[in-house]
């Protein structure tokens, strides 16, 4: 056998038996295949009361201690065993062993319904502070703006500008291939159903209601609260990491005139320019789509769409994608004003205001689709 397994030797004394142990009891030995099965056993086959001697031992670690600690828990003892032969860099070992393995864990928690309850109502509680902490930058923005009416010459300009482009230019490019493909899939699976009815000349009203009033805005703000949205929350949440916001309160700068006023001002005029574009790209994706499946040619498309589709509803489509607008600006800069000075709080403020807008861009767009039902038909 190799000399540094581990292994043990019965011998018998005058005051009994005693056990030497031999090798190496190191992790490097123990961990190789079926080793510690065969010490377990090799040490359950020993009598109880023996003696042990450890200073024949080539190499003894935490987890050879480790294993005799067990072993000796096995056979009901609470510390080293009284005939126990052994170094005291052996017996240190031992003892550290014994002391963490008699350490009890902390019990688990139980859980009962006032803590269930209790977290509820936590989570209820936060809600609440971040609807009252909107409301608040719903009332700051009009007073902002209303500061602004009052003097223009003051408003943050540069600032403006800068947003509408990176907000509204820059969203251009992957708005128009969206919006294409969509037009392009349900102009396709339109044609599959109007011609079994024969009523292929339909597919100019269903895709001009549905990507003019509901599809192309709801696109568009999808599209800007995932991409603009999560921007704004960044910014502004590293301008907390890096202790820029406290400096802005020290010099009197308002957070509201100069950070949240520019966004929400620059997305409310971007969202409706961006939302025709989406609309337009999407009718454009439904035209090519329906010419080449229905044999509709884009002259009877193009002449037929303003008879199909009244010019409230587009009106109604700009007016709803600007309120998406500045509900995502105001969710971005809420969830950036909210994040802590640290790495970790800014990635899970960026994922809840991406996560938030989408969610009221739906609820809002539940909300329009209900109170103007009767509008544009």
């Amino acid at each position: 056998m190799n000399a540094d397994l581990p292994t043990l030797q019965a011998l018998s004394t005058a005051s009994g038996s005693c056990l030497v142990l031999k090798g190496r009891w190191g992790a490097a030995e123990l961990g190789q295949r079926g080793q510690w099965q065969r010490v377990q056993a090799l040490l359950r086959q020993q009598p109880k009361d023996a003696a042990w001697d450890l200073r024949e031992l080539r190499w003894l670690d935490h987890l050879g201690a480790q294993l005799l600690w067990q072993h000796w828990q096995a056979l009901g003892y609470t510390r080293l065993p009284d005939q126990l032969h052994a170094s005291d860099t052996q017996r240190a070992m031992l003892e550290r062993v014994a002391q963490f393995a008699a350490q009890e864990l902390p019990a688990t928690p139980r859980y009962s319904l006032g803590d269930t309850v209790a977290g509820l109502g936590a989570k209820v509680l936060g809600v609440i502070g971040h609807l009252l902490h909107l409301v608040q930058l719903m009332g700051q923005l009009m007073l902002d703006f209303l500061r602004l009416l009052r003097a223009p010459h003051k408003a943050p300009w540069r600032d403006f500008s800068g947003h509408l482009y990176n907000m509204g230019a820059t969203a251009l490019p992957i708005t128009a291939l969206v919006g294409f493909l969509i037009g392009v899939v349900l102009a396709y699976l339109m044609a599959l159903q109007l011609r079994q009815f024969g009523a292929e000349a339909f597919i100019v009203n269903i895709l001009g209601i549905s990507l003019i009033r509901e599809l192309g805005p709801l696109l568009a703000a999808i599209l800007v609260a995932g991409r603009s949205g999560s921007a704004i929350t960044a910014q502004i949440g590293v301008m907390r990491v890096t202790e820029e916001l406290d400096a802005m309160r020290v010099m009197g700068i308002s957070h509201g005139f100069r950070l949240v006023l520019p966004r929400a001002m620059a997305l409310a005029l971007a969202m409706p320019l961006v939302s025709l574009w989406t609309t337009l790209a999407a009718l454009t994706g439904g035209i090519v789509a329906a010419d080449l499946a229905m044999d509709i040619s884009p002259a009877y498309f193009i002449q037929a769409l303003p008879s199909a589709v009244q010019v409230s509803n587009l009106w109604l489509a700009s007016i709803k994608a600007m309120v998406f607008g500045i509900w995502i600006a105001l969710i971005g800069c809420h969830w950036g004003l909210q994040v802590e000075p640290n790495t970790q709080s800014l990635g899970v403020g960026t994922t809840a205001s991406v996560v938030s807008a989408i969610t009221m861009v739906i609820v809002v767009d539940a909300i329009f689709a209900i109170a103007f039902k009767d509008i544009g038909f």
